[in-house]
């Protein structure tokens, strides 16, 4: 992924009006991520443990998601698989809701994925994060296939979003 400006990610947001993604909260170490190894920039906002925004390039351009993610209840933890890069995790996978694009998210409707909880999907795939014990399971593809899959289902994801 290239490196992004706040100024084009907030202006990339295809689910929240210009004033909300005005108002969200963006990465202050935007020049620290390791942007050739991320398929997609996701962060958490530490003012609002509810919420998540990620940045994706579809045909060449940026496209943003404004998220909400369920705020985790201590004691709950379960083994669960992230459907974006297929990493198992105990309690580090959580249902993000995105309001859907356009007239169809003004009137409440919305889709979800269940995803890494911490956002880096990118990196595990690429063995630079660990997810704990059995994360993975043992796979025939290569690398690149595991990436190209990934891409894959988040593009599906945002499709849903801005259908």
């Amino acid at each position: 992924m290239k490196p992004l400006t706040e100024q084009e990610i907030r202006a990339a947001f295809v689910n929240c009006t210009k004033g909300e993604a005005k108002r969200l909260a963006v990465p202050h170490d935007l020049a620290d991520r390791p942007w050739e190894h991320l398929d997609y920039l996701g962060w958490r906002d530490p003012q609002s443990p509810g919420r998540a925004y990620l940045v994706t390039e579809t045909a060449g351009r940026a496209s943003a998601l404004a998220l909400r993610r369920p705020v985790a209840a201590a004691g709950q933890t379960r083994r669960s698989m992230c459907r974006i890069c297929m990493t198992g995790h105990d309690g580090g996978v959580s249902l993000m809701v995105a309001p859907k694009a356009g007239k169809a998210g003004q009137q409440g409707n919305s889709v979800g994925v269940y995803m890494c909880d911490d956002l880096a999907c990118s990196l595990y795939v690429r063995g630079m994060k660990e997810a704990g014990a059995a994360a993975r399971l043992h796979e025939t593809l290569e690398l690149e296939e595991k990436i190209e899959r990934t891409v894959a289902n988040l593009a599906a994801f945002l499709s849903k979003v801005t259908a």
